[in-house]
Order: structure tokens, then sequence, then C-alpha cells
């Protein structure tokens, strides 16, 4: 403690830095109202923390990720609009002009990266497989996530099982990698087909994707559920999550 007070002191870090080695997260306030942004997730969790723009205003956004690329040397920016996205890009290059911002619009991340910024070195790879294009949205969501923890990210896109050949085709890529998250709307038949070709963990990943009855993505939650072949499943929409997992599987 003696040592980070000292370096506060000769101007070597900034309050923030200091809370965040101190207390193991950061707090920012916004008149009677704050938000606590967990430093020490990475190395607690081997996964960085992730900021849900959703919900938040854009100010709040911005002053979030700001402190988060000041702390930690990175922001992961989820669920973010246009307007958030334009506003946190400007905060954070004011600050840190040398700042890489990264923006993928269907995803709806956005991922902000400090100069001297680098991300960890992981052995291991994350396959990220689509049934089709409907479903890029989520998938992009696990993608981004699975490679800021630092495995590889390889995609397969549009591969659904209206044609099965195409599903198996790529299969035998897929037995290459440590962990596969499939994402799939309307009935969510091809992750437990993928699943019964793999001895690969399999991470199943519902999307918003379909017509009427079932086609925000219950239909798909509620057959993987219940998916003959064995897989794990997150919930709809949830690629931040169906990244993670597959990120920790492949650490090890």
């Amino acid at each position: 403690m003696r040592e980070t007070l000292a370096a506060v002191a000769a101007g070597e870090l900034t309050p923030a830095e200091a809370e965040a080695q101190l207390r193991g997260y950061t707090t920012i306030t916004d008149g009677d109202r704050g938000a606590r942004f967990d430093t020490a997730r990475e190395g607690r969790r081997g996964v960085p923390e992730g900021i849900l723009a959703e919900g938040k205003t854009t100010a709040e956004v911005a002053a979030v990720t700001e402190r988060a690329v000041e702390t930690t040397g990175r922001a992961v920016v989820t669920r973010v609009g246009d307007e958030a996205a334009a506003r946190v890009a400007t905060t954070v290059r004011e600050r840190h002009p040398e700042a890489t911002v990264e923006r993928d619009e269907r995803a709806r991340t956005l991922v902000v990266h400090a100069p001297d910024f680098a991300l960890p070195s992981v052995d291991g790879t994350v396959a990220v497989v689509a049934a089709g294009l409907a479903d890029a949205h989520a998938a992009g969501e696990a993608a981004v996530i699975a490679r800021e923890a630092g495995p590889t990210v390889k995609r397969y896109d549009d591969v659904g099982v209206a044609n099965l050949d195409r599903a198996l085709d790529v299969v035998p890529a897929l037995r290459e990698a440590d962990a596969v998250i499939v994402a799939a709307g309307r009935e969510g038949a091809l992750p437990t087909v993928i699943a019964g070709r793999l001895d690969t963990p399999v991470i199943g990943l519902p999307v918003s994707a379909g017509y009427g009855a079932g086609g925000d993505g219950q239909a798909a939650l509620l057959g993987l559920l219940q998916s003959c072949t064995v897989l794990s499943v997150v919930n709809v929409d949830a690629g931040f999550v169906a990244g993670t997992q597959a990120a920790l599987i492949a650490r090890q």
C-alpha cells in the first residue's frame, strides 16, 4: 500500500489506478449515482470484464469505458449502439490519442486497446460457428469476447442444416479446436448436429432469429435444452457468456 501511495504522490499513478490496485475495482461517480468497474476480473477469472451499454446513458458508457482503458489498458463494450459508440470513440481518443478503437456493427461490440496493451497469450483455439447470417450478431459477440481472453478464434458462417453438406464440410476443421460455439436460431438444430460429430466441448448459443411462435429464440433454446447430443447451452443471444466459457475451456 505504501508503494502505491508513494507512486501517486510522485505522479506515477493516477488516483483511479491506485484505487484499482488497492481495491480491485475503480469507482466512477456521476452525481448521486456511480459505477464500479471490476479491474481485477481478468486476474481473478482469466477473462476481461465487459461493459454492457444497454440500460446506460451514452455519457455513462463513455465514462466507464475511459476509466477501463485508464486502469486496465483495455475496454470491451457490448450491445452498443451507433450514438454511444461514436461518443465512446471521441471520449477515449481525447484522453488516449493513440488508442485503437475497433467497432463491430453487426455484433454491436466496441473494443478499445491502449497503445501499450497486449492481448494475453493462450495456446488454444475457439471455433465460432453460425448457422446463418441472421445468427452472426450473437456469434460475433462470442468471437470478440473469446478473442479478448487470448485464444485464437476461427469463424465459420452460414453452415446451417438446411443443407447438411455445408455443416459436415466444416467438421474436420472444428475437430482441431479446443472449444466450439455454435449459434443458431429458428429450431436450433445445428449445435446438436455438430456436437454429435465432435469429441470437443460444444456450447450451444440460441439466437433470436426465426418466424412467428418461438422465433424470438424460445424454440432454439428449448430445442437445445432437450438436445439428445450432449452439449452446454447458454441463454438466448448470450454471446458474451458463450465466448467467455469457450475461452476458459481453451485456456486449459
